[in-house]
């Protein structure tokens, strides 16, 4: 990361200024335990070319490769579980393309420094399948996609994996985030929250079920946009790719 700054121009268009290294790591040192558990989700609404989720993959694919090296399928399958952890938005193409083909390359480097010579075609396909979900070409304050002529709504993909089946729930950005948050910004609007993804408990959603907690407070529970069978996690390109 040698510039802060790719242009004045994106400066002056989109305000794009880069985090430098040192910030990122004093930032991500704030929640380090979050950052070294390996299915904490992360996102970042204006990603750009990724330098905190790079980081973010970093620190998780090094407690993947402390505890399962030893067995490939165990470290396939949480490099993998790591890499569908970690989501981001940008209004920006090139920073979209560079985001993704640099989590892959981090990917990779970990995988093929364990795995050598066994490394599999269909484990890096998966990734960057995943990834291809997971970073968006968006406006995280309209909540919708940009770079075509029918803008649609940001829509990311939920992972979990229950032994070798990864499972795989789509939900729209704005469903993830509260009332407060979830209406599309006015001009003048120059922020917007970002959520704890997929938190049944914190995020009021669109399509919701309404329930009462012991304590008598409510509990809303988020309703997926669409749920797919499980697959093997090496399968998700076959299953669901378009």
């Amino acid at each position: 990361m040698t510039s802060q700054v790719r242009s004045r121009q994106r400066v002056a268009d989109h305000g794009e200024v880069l985090t430098g290294e040192r910030e990122v790591n004093a930032m991500l040192d704030l929640v380090k335990q979050e950052t070294e558990r390996i299915e904490s989700r992360f996102l970042e609404p204006a990603c750009g070319t990724g330098n905190f989720l790079a980081d973010i993959l970093r620190r998780k694919l090094r407690v993947v490769g402390k505890r399962y090296k030893k067995s490939q399928l165990e470290y396939e399958r949480y490099a993998v579980l790591a890499v569908s952890s970690i989501y981001g938005i940008d209004i920006l193409e090139d920073n979209v393309q560079e985001c993704r083909s640099r989590l892959f390359a981090i990917f990779d480097e970990a995988y093929t420094c364990v795995c050598k010579k066994d490394a599999k075609d269909s484990c890096r396909d998966a990734v960057r399948y995943i990834l291809s979900c997971n970073i968006i070409h968006g406006d995280a304050l309209t909540l919708k996609t940009v770079g075509d002529n029918n803008p649609s709504a940001v829509t990311f993909a939920e992972w979990s994996l229950v032994g070798s089946q990864l499972n795989r729930r789509d939900f729209t950005f704005r469903a993830l985030l509260s009332d407060e948050t979830a209406t599309p910004a006015r001009s003048d609007q120059n922020d917007v929250a970002q959520p704890a993804l997929f938190d049944a408990n914190e995020h009021r959603k669109p399509r919701r079920t309404r329930l009462v907690s012991d304590l008598g407070e409510k509990v809303f529970l988020p309703q997926p946009e669409r749920d797919y069978p499980p697959v093997h996690f090496l399968e998700v390109v076959r299953a669901y790719g378009e």
